[in-house]
């Protein structure tokens, strides 16, 4: 009989112990198509304080999220000093700095997510010495698989690293609640593994951002967030209390406090995939463009250019060789109706274009000149940059 009880506990503390052994050992096993694993990391505490649980979410987690940095070689004007009696536009020369931002790890083959524009500088500079920076104070030489310049999403790559920290496990952003604990964690002006704490603030933000090269970026959707996010956060994940990723840190807003933003979490979801099975440089944003810029009506306006009937949104700009373009529209021109609706502003008839897919066909009721006629405009894809900034936005 002892000998029997001595086999039994023994068989059970086998047992535990091989359970706790597959906990620890097989939880970086990746599942089909890169996609992260269910299991990557210890589960989260319960019975505790938020302190605690915050704490316990940024140590999980921390690990996991990197540095990028990189050497980008690029042009630069040098403007001519009148003073010394110089004339003429300025001196173009090449120059080369250095830049950074974070990232987390998605997968098990070295993948690591971050902004498109930590990795896509403007301008037509080129990168050089891409450089993935770990927790450990690894560096290790990374590349660039894929970047989609109208999400500002981007993968990099290292390959081969031995000590690669488990991907982060992603949240579903659309079940998260207005005023829960929001976690960045990244690298600010290249201060190694900073956290800051905020809540989310707000949802389906939209901020158009000038980029370098003058243009004008759309962002749609965004999570806000009293997390501070700055310079050299973009990239990072934006964690809840579980330590999931609820976003990636992307932008903030210069002129308040308070006010960061972040790539919900389900975007990334369905946005990565798609990056790793087509890599490259995708340049647009798969929204529907028809390339006209509306304004809002009022009397100066109609008066100028002889309208006297009601409501309608005045062509301000249109794009040369866009589809409105094509379509025969004309500045001066003002839109009664778009497939039937009417709008009330420009935003709003803005906001209704950017629902259609490239290929949708827009139609039109306009007034042109005292005629009306209906014009169809057949739909292209927005770009992701679109180039000289408007008074309007360009639908």
């Amino acid at each position: 009989m002892p000998t029997l009880i001595v086999g039994l506990v023994g068989a059970i503390l086998g047992s535990f112990l091989m359970m706790l052994y597959a906990s620890t050992h097989f939880a970086n096993v990746a599942g089909p198509n890169h996609t992260p694993p269910a299991v990557v990391a210890a589960a989260p505490l319960t019975g505790v304080s938020d302190q605690d649980r915050i704490v316990s979410a940024v140590k999980r987690t921390k690990a996991s999220v990197v540095a990028i940095t990189e050497t980008v070689n690029g042009q630069e004007l040098v403007p001519i000093d009148p003073f010394f009696g110089q004339q003429g536009p300025g001196i173009v020369r090449p120059y080369k700095g250095q830049a950074s931002g974070s990232g987390f790890v998605y997968d098990n083959q070295g993948d690591i997510v971050t902004n498109a524009h930590v990795v896509n500088p403007p301008n037509g500079a080129r990168l050089s010495n891409l450089t993935v920076v770990f927790a450990n104070g690894d560096h290790m030489a990374a590349h660039v698989v894929s970047v989609n310049l109208g999400a500002d999403l981007a993968v990099v790559r290292v390959d081969h690293y031995g000590k690669l920290p488990p991907p982060l496990p992603l949240a579903d952003s659309d079940k998260l609640e207005q005023g829960q604990w929001a976690i960045a964690i990244g690298e600010p002006y290249e201060l190694k593994q900073t956290v800051t704490l905020g809540v989310v603030s707000a949802f389906e933000r939209d901020e158009q951002v000038q980029g370098e090269g003058g243009g004008i970026y759309d962002f749609k959707g965004l999570l806000q967030t009293s997390a501070p996010i700055n310079p050299g956060n973009s990239g990072g994940p934006l964690i809840d209390i579980d330590g999931q990723v609820i976003g990636v840190n992307q932008l903030t807003n210069e002129g308040a406090q308070g006010i960061g933003f972040a790539i919900p979490s389900n975007v990334v979801r369905t946005t990565i995939p798609e990056l790793l099975s087509h890599p490259g440089i995708h340049q647009g944003t798969g929204t529907g463009f028809a390339g006209f810029a509306p304004i809002d009506m009022n009397a100066g306006i109609k008066n100028q250019i002889g309208y006297t009937g009601p409501g309608g949104l005045a062509v301000q700009q249109v794009v040369p060789g866009s589809p409105a373009d094509k379509a025969g529209l004309q500045p001066g021109d003002v839109i009664l109706s778009a497939d039937g609706k009417t709008f009330a502003s420009a935003q709003a008839l803005h906001d209704y274009i950017g629902t259609k897919k490239p290929g949708d066909i827009l139609r039109l009721n306009v007034w042109s000149q005292g005629v009306k006629k209906f014009v169809a405009v057949t739909l292209e894809e927005r770009p992701a940059d679109m180039g000289v900034p408007q008074t309007q936005p360009t639908p």
